[in-house]
């Protein structure tokens, strides 16, 4: 076992590693705020927007991530309304047409979890809560959210680690993060076994922690819940 070298990749493999994490944290931050918004349209009376929302989910869990990253990059540049337009200068750019392509996945990903979740709420809650008098928004801030959160992190936590691992997807459209700085040091060293195992690790490792992190949350929101019941 070459230690030196693992070391040395080790090092050059960790500066593409704030990439990876800024491009998982802006691509569910924007995906959350968008699945919220679909999750509404799909809740919503008015049938178009339930088409809508239905049609969103459907395309982008429908399909693989490596096309749609494909599709952002490559194919909206085709379109000559966006290439005048204001948008432009982002959507030329690889870093934004990833965050755009993971955004928008992972919030067909997590419409699907905050409807299953607010689906899942008992409804003895909600008629309870009704006859003490609580409606509109504060039966959602009391009741529903809570319950909701509380079914639906670990769901949620699942998609977080996914589209953590999915950012590795964005080094085909040159982006270095942790795979695009190992498909580099490959190209240079031609050591394809040791450099991958070495960024599978950091991968492990992020996945890791994340999952101890969520857990953590998952066990502290159990025993609030259970000392507000006591």
């Amino acid at each position: 076992m070459d230690w030196p070298f693992l070391l040395d990749i080790l090092r050059q493999l960790l500066s593409g590693l704030p990439l990876t994490l800024q491009l998982a944290a802006l691509s569910l931050s924007i995906g959350f705020g968008l699945a919220v918004l679909v999750a509404a349209a799909a809740a919503s009376p008015l049938p178009p927007l339930q088409w809508l929302a239905r049609a969103h989910v459907e395309v982008f869990r429908g399909t693989p991530l490596l096309v749609q990253i494909f599709l952002i990059y490559y194919g909206l540049g085709q379109i000559v309304i966006l290439r005048e337009s204001i948008f432009w200068p982002f959507l030329r750019e690889p870093y934004w047409c990833a965050i755009l392509a993971l955004a928008l996945n992972t919030s067909a990903y997590t419409a699907e979890i905050i409807r299953g979740a607010v689906q899942a709420v008992p409804p003895g809650e909600i008629e309870a809560a009704r006859s003490c008098g609580m409606s509109g928004v504060l039966l959602r801030r009391r009741i529903i959210w809570p319950i909701a959160l509380r079914q639906g992190l670990p769901v949620y936590g699942s998609e977080v680690i996914l589209m953590i691992k999915a950012t590795s997807l964005a080094s085909i459209i040159t982006l270095t993060e942790v795979t695009g700085v190992a498909y580099k040091l490959i190209s240079s060293t031609y050591r394809v076994l040791e450099i991958f195992v070495v960024s599978g690790a950091i991968y492990l490792a992020l996945t890791f922690l994340l999952s101890s992190a969520l857990s953590l949350v998952e066990r502290r929101l159990h025993a609030h819940h259970a000392h507000r019941k006591a």
